[in-house]
């Protein structure tokens, strides 16, 4: 294999869990609090429209992964269809994106480790995050080998909620908020207790749950099978969405009504030590640091993915191309790795502030690159029929979903702009793309 070249060394087993992990995070684990808060149980049907909307643009990116030999990411397709501007933009907003949610997860590290020892946050963030760029440095199995039994944790914490739910819901178990039944769904307000207004604000945490699904179109370059390997996982995400996130959410709002539960704590933890549980907290308080470790890890391999593909077509240092022996972008890696560290930093100077902004940030910065993979492949279907034609991997309904998926996050940005909350956040934001659009030529030119 050429030194020049990512090492196809992830399994399918790798692939599959990379592709669980990347729709089970943080999000759900903590921001589903605050999305109830917000939507009471028709928080469910937003976890479910944006599942929807974004299996539909996996099933493009899937399309546009496998139409030409050679694909890296996304960012190539961008390139191919909407020009090396765009791919510059959108490669350096998702190194960012991914960026910007590291830091928040290195720092949550910290926080939750200091549950069980009274030590400085920032220690265990850096050993977290030191650790884990040692592993990535490695060899990209082991990163693999990371997100399967991270994936593995968030998976049967999931399962073992559903099944310890639907069997109390069998029996009719009492908790101290009443008895386990369906009828927590309705009898507390109806299922939009706080209107539209309230359903509608809770997309931007349910965004941010759903970061990190098209993960598995940066780990193309490096499946032993991605022909097979990638249909296989993007065929599976909405049986991932039904049980991890609806089945999910359904077994905590019967077990808890959705009036005793809110931002401040994760409705898991609540969940576990209503029905009894010993040692409920510090369980899923180990389940919730896992998942913070996991997307760092995800961020590492991402960020230093984007940069390698950046280098390679000249929109980045060309040091960034470089690789170890185990066909790893060693100095990527360190870069980014520094980079979370900073950011780390800066964390813990605004701890209350500092995790919602970035989480609308990175939200924000999300929905550009979904857009642009959406918009991508509508015109790989105008431009490369032939193309099109020879899919085995075709993307259903398209072009019309494309513009239906595009619509609703035009949608959800309209409502990020009237939310007080997040509308700062989404006001800052264009300054990156601004910043990125003037650097552009700049970088064209200094680039050897």
């Amino acid at each position: 294999m050429s030194q020049h070249e990512l090492k196809r060394d992830l399994a399918n087993r790798h692939v599959q869990l990379i592709a669980i992990g990347g729709t089970i995070g943080t999000g759900l684990f903590l921001g589903s609090g605050k999305a109830i808060e917000l939507a009471g149980p028709s928080v469910i049907f937003a976890y479910l429209i944006v599942g929807i909307a974004l299996f539909f643009m996996m099933r493009a990116l899937g399309e546009l992964l496998l139409s030409k030999e050679g694909y890296e990411s996304f960012t190539d397709i961008a390139e191919d269809y909407l020009g090396p501007r765009a791919a510059f933009i959108t490669g350096w907003t998702y190194w960012f994106c991914w960026i910007m949610t590291a830091m928040a997860d290195v720092i949550a590290v910290g926080v939750y480790v200091q549950y069980w020892f009274d030590i400085p946050q920032w220690v265990p963030a850096i050993v977290c995050l030191l650790l884990l760029l040692g592993l990535n440095l490695l060899t990209v199995k082991l990163f693999g080998e990371l997100e399967f039994w991270f994936a593995l944790i968030k998976v049967v914490t999931i399962l073992a909620l559903i099944v310890i739910g639907v069997v109390l819901l069998v029996i009719g178990y009492q908790t101290d908020a009443g008895a386990v039944s369906m009828n927590n769904l309705w009898e507390h307000g109806g299922l939009f207790p706080n209107g539209m207004t309230g359903f509608l604000l809770s997309f931007q945490m349910v965004v941010f749950a759903f970061v990190g699904v098209e993960l598995v179109g940066v780990a193309a370059a490096e499946t032993s099978n991605p022909r097979k390997n990638i249909p296989s996982a993007i065929n599976k995400i909405p049986l991932r969405i039904l049980f991890f996130y609806v089945g999910a959410l359904i077994v905590l709002l019967c077990i808890n009504p959705w009036t005793q539960l809110n931002a401040a704590e994760s409705p898991f933890v609540k969940t576990f030590s209503l029905i009894g549980i010993p040692l409920a907290a510090g369980i899923i308080n180990f389940v919730v640091l896992t998942s913070a470790a996991s997307a760092c890890n995800s961020g590492l391999f991402s960020t230093s993915r984007i940069l390698f593909t950046l280098s390679k077509s000249e929109q980045a240092p060309q040091s960034f191309k470089k690789l170890t022996k185990n066909h790893v972008p060693g100095n990527a890696l360190w870069i980014s790795a520094v980079v979370v560290s900073a950011g780390a930093l800066l964390s813990k100077l605004i701890p209350e502030q500092a995790f919602g902004i970035v989480t609308t940030i990175s939200a924000i910065c999300f929905i550009w690159v979904w857009s642009v993979i959406l918009i991508s492949h509508i015109k790989y279907r105008k431009h490369r029929s032939d193309l099109h034609k020879k899919s085995a991997f075709k993307a259903p309904f398209a072009p019309f979903i494309n513009y239906v998926v595009l619509a609703l996050f035009g949608l959800i940005l309209i409502v990020l702009l009237v939310a007080d909350a997040t509308r700062p956040a989404l006001l800052l934001t264009p300054l990156w793309f601004i910043l990125l659009f003037v650097l552009y030529p700049t970088k064209r030119k200094t680039t050897p």
